[in-house]
């Protein structure tokens, strides 16, 4: 008997633009494959940069009034330290996770002065890039076309140095593979074991 291989490629879209406030992400995402030569496969999933979504809804505030936007994006606090550079906050955001500073990012916003916030329903930006690609993908090659697509975001781990990304939102996929209930290699039971397989 041989075992199973699952193959997970990556593959970047190079040449993506600066995006800016009121551009059409599907138009982008679209052009990017073509300019690339990537030819979509049913069963592929599309990574998008949270960060692209939230400049393309034009989701900013000016940099002197970041700690506001914290506060505002902020459900509760769920632990503070501090740091050389003052106080790190670790909140449940309006968005979902929880992360530092509330996920409000000074870095990459192509302007000095702004400071972008994530968006409040993830989950509604992958579905929305999920059926225009699709839809437009359909229309032009004629055929069927699952996909996933998921929203990501880069996060810090709380007390650790460096930062992952992980899955903010995401539509057409099965984001979590519920274990619980089966058993482990040893023939325990598992009680607890959910995988973030979209992370």
């Amino acid at each position: 008997m041989t075992a199973r291989t699952s193959v997970v490629t990556l593959t970047p879209l190079l040449g993506f633009p600066e995006v800016r406030r009121g551009d059409d992400l599907v138009e982008l995402v679209l052009k990017a494959l073509q300019d690339n030569r990537i030819e979509l496969a049913d069963g592929d999933i599309l990574v998008v940069s949270s960060k692209i979504a939230s400049k393309a809804m034009g989701l900013s505030a000016p940099l002197a009034e970041r700690d506001d936007m914290v506060v505002s994006q902020t459900v509760r606090v769920v632990a503070e330290r501090i740091t050389p550079l003052g106080i790190t906050s670790i909140v449940e955001t309006v968005a979902g996770p929880v992360m530092a500073a509330a996920g409000v990012d000074a870095s990459n916003t192509a302007d000095d002065s702004i400071v972008l916030v994530l968006p409040d329903d993830p989950d509604a930006v992958a579905a929305g890039i999920r059926v225009g690609v699709r839809t437009k993908w359909e229309a032009r090659s004629g055929g069927h076309l699952r996909l996933g697509v998921v929203v990501s975001d880069t996060a810090g781990r709380p007390w650790r140095i460096g930062q992952v990304d992980f899955a903010l939102g995401a539509a057409g996929i099965q984001v979590v593979d519920d274990l619980r209930g089966s058993t482990d290699a040893d023939g325990r039971l598992l009680w607890v074991t959910e995988r973030c397989v979209a992370d």
